[in-house]
């Protein structure tokens, strides 16, 4: 396959680059520096420079190309509102109609869970994040295209332990960043399963099997 990953230098994306180069995937990228591109090229990785915020759709379009699918990871993880919505908004919406332009039907997003951090007093501006990454679901989720959204607890750099617990309703928990990114791999290789949300938590089941038992009859 040919994957496109915006956020491809971010904490998920860049290990879901190297899950699917593994793999025998092609993959794309877009990184905001010509540094990072450099060093994405010299790992065999076809990255395109450019900041979403920024950019037409036209020129997000062309950057894709004729990939099969487009991963968005990218995240502003609660800062700003500018960035917030510059990136985890404007962005995805941005991106969804330069998929269509690309004419790309495949598009995974990687959200977040609604319960995340709900034990804690959050500030304005998360909360802000929250509702810009529920209105960017529902924009994709009305798209047309073949959708996919997943929704990870809370995001831990430990070590990947293979196993996690995946449905459509999941209780909030953590995960590391490894399993994340190798259950976006599998879900890619998925066709069957489309126009979905799952939620993500660490869990007993291996992710291969995990991924297998959402495919709808």
């Amino acid at each position: 396959m040919d994957i496109f990953i915006v956020g491809i230098t971010g904490g998920v994306g860049a290990l879901l680059a190297e899950r699917l180069q593994s793999r025998g995937d092609t993959v794309h990228g877009l990184t905001r520096r010509d540094d990072q591109q450099a060093d994405l090229a010299t790992r065999g990785f076809h990255a395109r420079v450019g900041d979403i915020a920024d950019m037409t759709v036209e020129e997000l379009a062309a950057a894709f190309g004729k990939v099969d699918a487009i991963v968005f990871s990218a995240g502003s993880n609660g800062g700003s509102r500018d960035v917030t919505t510059a990136v985890d908004g404007d962005g995805v919406v941005k991106a969804i109609k330069a998929a269509r332009l690309a004419d790309v039907e495949r598009f995974v997003l990687v959200s977040v869970l609604p319960e995340s951090w709900r034990e804690r007093d959050l500030g304005d501006e998360v909360e802000y994040y929250f509702a810009v990454k529920k209105s960017a679901e529902v924009a994709l989720s009305r798209s047309g295209l073949n959708w996919l959204i997943l929704r990870p607890s809370l995001l831990l750099d430990d070590p990947g332990t293979g196993t996690v617990s995946l449905g459509p309703a999941e209780l909030h928990g953590e995960i590391a960043r490894e399993d994340v990114a190798a259950t976006l791999a599998e879900l890619l290789h998925e066709p069957r399963i489309g126009r979905l949300i799952l939620e993500l938590n660490a869990g007993s089941t291996p992710i291969e099997e995990a991924v297998r038992g959402n495919v709808r009859p």
